[in-house]
């Protein structure tokens, strides 16, 4: 697709769409100078843009549909004209050089695997998150698109997740651990403790063994590997844990006048601290092993996160994830489907 294709934005999407998506186009595109077009509604993305004095700088592609957060995986068989599968459309064709949503996660997923498939040899596509670790972001996936796998999923898991290392984080032999409930080879069920196998044996990667729940923020490794039911639960009991965290700081600040002063004084540290942990920089999900670039926002995105998002696919495009896991893939054996 040529260089300048822009990002596809499903602008119906998310728990403040159209309104926060269109203020997060704009943001894109005047801030960081990326080409968007918004897929949806044209009569409501206009009166939003307008909004904005943005009618003349990003366009609209008609979508006849949209899918609500609180939708599954189906109804991207019941909405075939729906903003994200008319963005996915975009994608296939050239048009686009990737897909933004912060809709519901499900549908995206479903619709995402029915629009724009997965690469040859890719079991599953994968939800994958960067950790907010240093010196580099650390890599978890996946992270919500697959309850349930098997082993050789977890083992394709890794590749995908060296292949964003690679390309992404520019780390030029990422390490990858397997998250368990020990760090010894035999700690887990049945599902890890063969995943360790076959991890230990697998062409291509740095297996460095396995790591527990503790290691998620330490930087131990570049790449966690693990299934989407667990994954799902570590991710959002380090957000809650986060949020918790900084209230009871806050919290803690307010109690006394030193207090008060000593976070005064430490106020630059303590905001660099809160950006560094808020979600809404980093941009969202990726969907890796399809045949395009799918960025999923957090569902209650705003204007920032929404900007984020365009900006970490364009980054996704232009550095070429998708061909890096092509070639990784194809350099590996390739596994039987196993369904």
């Amino acid at each position: 697709m040529p260089a300048s294709a822009p990002i596809a934005l499903d602008a119906m999407g998310g728990d403040h769409a159209p309104e926060e998506i269109v203020a997060g186009a704009v943001h894109a595109v005047r801030e960081h100078g990326i080409a968007v077009v918004l897929v949806g509604n044209p009569r409501t993305l206009m009166e939003a843009l307008s909004l904005h004095d943005a009618l003349a700088e990003i366009p609209i592609i008609r979508a006849e549909e949209a899918l609500a957060m609180d939708e599954g995986a189906l109804a991207s068989l019941r909405r075939p004209r729906s903003s994200i599968a008319v963005a996915c459309h975009l994608v296939r064709r050239g048009d686009a050089s990737a897909v933004v949503s912060a809709g519901s996660t499900a549908g995206i997923v479903a619709t995402g695997k029915l629009r724009l498939r997965s690469q040859t040899g890719v079991l599953r596509p994968a939800l994958t998150v960067a950790l907010p670790t240093r010196p580099t972001p650390t890599v978890l996936l996946d992270a919500g698109a697959n309850a349930e796998v098997k082993p050789e999923m977890l083992v394709q898991f890794a590749h995908l997740g060296a292949a964003y290392a690679e390309t992404i984080l520019e780390i030029a032999e990422p390490r990858i651990g397997l998250l368990t409930i020990g760090s010894e080879p035999e700690k887990g069920n049945k599902l890890v403790t063969r995943a360790h196998e076959l991890l230990s044996a697998a062409p291509g990667l740095t297996f460095t063994g396995n790591i527990e729940g503790h290691d998620l923020l330490t930087g131990a490794v570049d790449v966690i590997v693990t299934d989407g039911f667990t994954g799902n639960v570590a991710l959002k009991t380090m957000e809650g844990s986060v949020r918790y965290a900084f209230a009871e700081l806050r919290k803690t600040i307010n109690e006394s006048r030193a207090a008060r002063l000593g976070g005064l004084l430490q106020r630059q540290r303590l905001r660099e601290l809160s950006q560094r942990l808020d979600p809404e920089v980093h941009g969202g999900a990726v969907l890796l092993g399809l045949n395009g670039t799918v960025v999923i926002a957090h569902g209650a995105s705003q204007a920032r996160g929404v900007s984020a998002a365009c900006v970490l696919a364009t980054r996704l495009a232009r550095q070429g994830v998708v061909t890096r896991i092509g070639e990784r893939l194809g350099n590996t054996h390739r596994p039987h489907r196993l369904w």
